[in-house]
């Protein structure tokens, strides 16, 4: 479904922008697990501007760092007296952020803005989707994601991830145009929508903002993804976390498309139907050189990957994104697969 508004200005100057919304009734969480190196960056970030962000009610929902995240939230509240933690024993993003609300959710707030540890978010971030919610009056305001790697692997899966390649087309992967959507990247919630629907399913470790999303489209709600705001999402280091990462989202959409008996989208079903392709490939190869075919035309899909992302970097660093897309396609398509054979068991109570 695609409706289009008018647009409308973004804030110029956040220091000195109009109050749309009282900033005082606008709650914002972020779930957190062991992520010392990136939640002060996260957090200082999301605290511009100060003297409108110092009225907002900040939750870090900790599901049991032990690498001293704890520690570096308790000594930003010092400075922030508006920052607090919660203990989120579910340890799940899903959990942690329904617990902020259970805690520190109070009649007078209006608005749920849920945040990414794994995020830089521009100064006025908050301001622009309260703005955007009370003109557009959605259920739920989503925004466009800027994926960032500094260099190596990280960079050029960052470029790879926000083409069609990586992404499938997804609406909010780098996309420009403000429009409704499905589905996207999670930033606020009318908070009376978040509870009519239940919230997150906490029994959900990834793949959970589809879930919700789903729910929340069949009862009734909209979800915007604007176009006046966005984020810079900072893509995981190595192959190896890349990996988890991508077969936690294939498990994750899977179960979601199995919870409410969806069909999937064929950008979710090329991955899939690659890889079993290259599974019937292994086992045609003894009998005949039929086998080489699809495995060839793939791996020539890589390796001009790379090429192109060598000439888009300007850099040798580019060879990383064929092995970064690769890596995306094949884990996905695993944990898509093992949700589909084995059922919801593995995978499904980790930690995000």
């Amino acid at each position: 479904m695609t409706v289009e508004t008018p647009n409308s200005a973004w804030i110029p100057d956040p220091e000195n922008a109009p109050d749309v919304v009282d900033p005082a009734n606008i709650l914002v969480v972020l779930p957190a697990l062991n992520e010392a190196d990136h939640i002060e960056s996260c957090l200082r970030s999301l605290m511009r501007p100060a003297r409108w962000m110092a009225k907002c009610r900040i939750v870090v929902a900790d599901g049991g760092s032990t690498d001293g995240t704890q520690e570096i939230v308790g000594q930003l509240a010092a400075e922030f007296p508006n920052l607090h933690i919660v203990d989120n024993p579910g340890r799940l993003q899903s959990a942690g952020v329904n617990v902020a609300v259970d805690h520190f959710a109070e009649p007078h707030h209006q608005l749920l803005v849920r945040c990414d540890v794994h995020a830089i978010y521009p100064p006025g971030y908050v301001q622009a989707l309260a703005a955007e919610q009370v003109r557009v009056k959605a259920a739920s305001v989503v925004t466009a994601m800027d994926a960032t790697g500094q260099n190596g692997f990280p960079k050029a899966a960052a470029w790879i991830v926000d083409t069609p390649l990586g992404s499938g087309g997804s609406a909010h992967r780098g996309g420009q145009k403000a429009q409704f959507v499905d589905h996207g990247h999670h930033a606020a919630f009318d908070i009376n929508w978040f509870q009519r629907v239940g919230g997150y399913n906490p029994e959900i470790s990834h793949n959970e903002d589809a879930e919700y999303d789903t729910r929340l489209v069949r009862s009734g709600g909209r979800i915007w993804l604007t176009d006046r705001t966005r984020i810079a999402y900072k893509m995981r280091p190595t192959v190896a976390a890349l990996w988890c990462q991508y077969w936690n989202y294939g498990h994750g959409r899977a179960n979601t498309l199995s919870l409410h008996r969806s069909r999937p989208r064929l950008r979710q079903l090329i991955p899939v139907l690659n890889l079993v392709l290259l599974a019937l490939s292994a086992l045609l190869l003894p009998f005949s050189a039929l086998g080489l075919v699809w495995p060839l035309l793939y791996l020539g899909l890589l390796l001009s990957t790379s090429l192109v992302a060598i000439l888009a970097l300007g850099s040798r660093e580019g060879l990383w994104a064929g092995i970064a897309l690769g890596t995306m396609h094949l884990s996905w398509a695993l944990g898509f697969l093992s949700r589909i054979v084995f059922g919801a068991g593995a995978g499904q109570k980790q930690a995000g």
